[in-house]
């Protein structure tokens, strides 16, 4: 498997008993605005995209995957990795009282919560449409329409494909255009919007190791319009990758790391989540 596509391990939670308490000194004290609240207390960014909740979710010390939130918003979730953990930390947080709290759960339960944020190749697996298909990933609108995507890891071919639900029932898999599935090698993580007017991937552009993310917008006839590049303000010659819209559509969300090599030959990665106003796709939007 290419060591630049991330895998992420569920454990149990421990770490932000320690991590609130640094929280709530560098947060701002009188936190009036009810959006600020639900973002621990951060300021909105801009269309310039800034590390989500510096030196306590997004740091310098240790690897953190992408923030993923709950549908209603009142969780969110993350993995942390690197610097004193053996093995990465699975944390969840809950918006209680006006304040996020580490949610304390069983490792029992872990599983079951992982689900809410990421659900289970497994559960679409067992439909027989798709049980002989590699799946790695997938993505799912409000009708019900799955997006998912195929990859070899050795040579970084693939492709995206969705399956409209319509009657009941999943229509035979489509590949999605070539200008989509031409986009670049390791093509991955798709993220469709609700309504399904636009969606989000990342890939690596031919002759590059770093992947991008990238934009396509539906067209008025229902077919998919040209692969667009992120541009400048999102993608650098760090990798960005796993992008997604918050719930409530008002951020964009994804991760953005490197690759990093010891004088032994061996590597690791750095990496944080990061976020950006949505309005920023709406710049993409063809005229």
């Amino acid at each position: 498997m290419k060591n630049h596509i991330i895998k992420f391990t569920v454990v149990a939670f421990l770490i932000f008993l320690n991590a609130c308490k640094t929280e709530k000194s560098n947060t701002k004290e009188n936190v009036t605005s009810t959006e600020e609240r639900l973002y621990l207390g951060q300021k909105p960014p801009s269309l310039i995209p800034a590390p989500f909740v510096p030196g306590i979710i997004a740091t310098d010390e240790y690897l953190e995957t992408e923030v993923l939130f709950s549908s209603d918003m009142k969780e969110l979730s993350f993995t942390r990795s690197g610097g004193n953990y053996k093995e990465p930390k699975w944390i969840l947080m809950e918006f209680k009282d006006k304040e996020w709290i580490p949610k304390p759960i069983s490792p029992a339960e872990i599983s079951k919560f992982k689900e809410q944020f990421s659900p289970s190749i497994s559960e679409i697996k067992k439909l027989k449409l798709f049980k002989d298909i590699p799946i790695i990933g997938f993505t799912v609108s409000s009708s019900g329409t799955i997006y998912f995507y195929v990859l070899d890891f050795n040579d970084g071919s693939g492709y995206l494909s969705y399956s409209s639900f319509i009657n009941g029932k999943y229509e035979a898999p489509i590949k999605m255009n070539e200008s989509i599935n031409s986009s670049g090698k390791y093509i991955a993580h798709p993220f469709v919007s609700p309504d399904e007017s636009y969606i989000l991937w990342d890939a690596e552009s031919e002759n590059e190791n770093n992947p991008d993310i990238y934009i396509s917008f539906r067209n008025k006839d229902g077919s998919w319009g040209e692969a667009i590049n992120l541009g400048d303000k999102i993608n650098t010659r760090a990798y960005e990758q796993r992008a997604k819209v918050t719930p409530d559509g008002k951020y964009l969300f994804f991760w953005r790391g490197d690759r990093k090599v010891k004088e032994d030959g061996s590597s690791y990665f750095i990496g944080s989540p990061y976020w950006v106003d949505a309005k920023i796709i709406e710049t993409l939007r063809p005229q």
